[in-house]
């Protein structure tokens, strides 16, 4: 007895002693009102540190920029031909109805798994929803959560641009007017492995996971997705997704990429890709850094001292941080105080106060603790076809490989004549407008469409840049999770996106 309480308490010291170590309060760590973004916090903060190999270390897979190595791509792709679960027909993963979902449900939904390894037991779980009019001439798009580790489903799906929202009771649903499936046809992918529903049968994969085999996992369930639903091979194809995504999204896209010239040569599955929409996303380790603080002071969240402390003492061009540096970074940190730093002008959530809103017009910050309800119930995930699980938004699988920035893959992709956005929520204090916008100006690429602003629904949506190659377009009044905070500006933006144009002015 004496041991396990000492085991406990010790367990406890540790806690604590991580929450501080992660610049967060005790307060903010029981929070979690945005796990998505308190995942990439603690990815940020670890790779900081000299000891952590996520932050150079690359596999065979990429090289030091991120991008997929040539010898690689070959030896790999005839893996993805080998017969494990093609025999499973979509039909087999069709979700008749979702447990309190609203009458009147009028498109497909699909949800089910796409094993990546048949040799580790590894697979994916996804959730698709077609569109309601014309979805045989819609394009196929598919959303990306960050973290890294957190779950698409969860978030993409339940609280953001899905077709549905939940209920504050946990157990019923109620129709997104500004879904997304309204102009595409939309798959949520978890990934990677020990992501909500999806899983390995090697418990080693959970320890082992990072920016390489997630693209790779990724673009296997894309090309053994695509056999499921032959009739989506040809068709338009996009990646969205936020936060973390700023890895994910580039890096796939450019492994859809490579692949594509040798399956062309074999006969094989080509991805027919158009372009990537990437949210609030984490691009460059010192760029962001130095965004995110600038944005702090200049929102009025850090003081004087800090920030010119932080300007003083912190060298973004090296990407070194030394113990002066951290000193004024946790001091601004400690600043901002206890406020959602996803939507800095948001409320946090509190359960016990009837502020909180299921169907308002404002999101309900508690919607996290209404997910973890609604995707536990037993009846939820035998609907989706799903694995009896534990659920949880995010998961800590181990990190590898994360690269300082992605600037030279978004670089390799602008060559490729993609349409690629960068948009941005303009009240998100974790990956903010400024670190997008100096991510972006790094690239030096050529101006083409001043900065204006653009409408949606007779008001001033946003601001848009438009470069040679890439777009910058900012959400006004969305935080970190874009869709969640001002769907109808959203679904403008993605419809405009989509359809190869920018939005226009009042």
């Amino acid at each position: 007895m004496k041991l396990m309480m000492m085991l406990s308490f010790k367990l406890l010291l540790f806690s604590l002693f991580l929450c501080m170590f992660m610049n967060l309060s005790i307060t903010k760590c029981k929070a979690h009102n945005n796990q998505q973004g308190e995942y990439l916090s603690n990815l940020i903060h670890s790779k900081r540190s000299p000891k952590n190999p996520s932050s150079s270390s690359q596999s065979s897979l990429h090289n030091n920029n991120g991008e997929l190595e040539e010898a690689f791509t070959t030896s790999y792709l005839p893996q993805l031909y080998v017969v494990d679960d093609h025999q499973q027909s979509k039909e087999d993963d069709r979700v008749e109805a979702l447990p309190g979902q609203p009458q009147g449900v009028d498109f497909d939904q699909y949800a089910g798994y796409v094993t990546v390894d048949s040799n580790k037991g590894k697979a994916l779980f996804y959730y698709f929803v077609e569109s309601p009019q014309n979805c045989s001439s819609k394009p196929l798009v598919l959303w990306l959560n960050g973290g890294p580790g957190c779950s698409s489903l969860g978030y993409g799906a339940m609280q953001e641009l899905g077709p549905f929202r939940i209920n504050s009771d946990g157990r019923t649903l109620y129709r997104n007017p500004y879904a997304w499936n309204k102009v595409a046809n939309v798959i949520f992918l978890e990934s990677p492995a020990g992501v909500g529903f999806s899983y390995s049968n090697t418990t080693s994969d959970y320890a082992n996971t990072g920016d390489n085999s997630t693209a790779l996992d990724s673009y296997t369930f894309l090309v053994k997705w695509l056999d499921r639903f032959p009739h989506y091979k040809t068709r338009d194809f996009f990646i969205t997704g936020e936060s973390y995504a700023g890895h994910y999204v580039p890096q796939l896209a450019h492994t859809i990429l490579s692949y594509n010239k040798i399956a062309a040569s074999n006969h094989q599955t080509v991805i027919n890709l158009k372009g990537i929409a990437v949210g609030n996303g984490w691009i460059d380790d010192s760029l962001c850094t130095k965004g995110m603080y600038d944005y702090f002071w200049s929102h009025g969240l850090s003081s004087d001292e800090s920030h010119s402390g932080i300007e003083k003492n912190c060298d973004y061009v090296s990407g070194n941080f030394s113990d002066e540096c951290d000193k004024y970074i946790s001091m601004a940190d400690d600043e901002v105080g206890d406020i959602n730093i996803y939507s800095i002008y948001a409320h946090l959530c509190d359960s016990s106060s009837s502020a909180s809103k299921s169907q308002g017009s404002e999101f309900d910050p508690c919607s996290d603790d209404y997910t973890d309800s609604y995707l536990n119930l037993p009846e939820v995930q035998k609907a989706l076809h799903a694995k009896a699980t534990n659920w949880s938004a995010c998961s800590s699988v181990g990190w590898t490989d994360s690269p300082s920035s992605m600037l030279p893959t978004i670089k390799k992709l602008i060559s490729s004549n993609i349409s690629i956005w960068i948009y941005s929520g303009d009240t998100d204090g974790r990956v903010p407008i400024t670190s997008s916008r100096y991510s972006i100006n790094a690239l030096k690429l050529p101006l083409q469409t001043p900065w204006r602003s653009w409408s949606s629904a007779n008001e001033v949506g946003g601001y848009v840049v438009g470069y040679k190659g890439l777009t910058l377009i900012t959400v006004r009044g969305a935080g970190h999770t874009v869709p969640s905070y001002q769907p109808q500006r959203a679904l403008t933006m993605i419809s405009h996106f989509l359809n190869g144009e920018l939005p226009p002015q009042n």
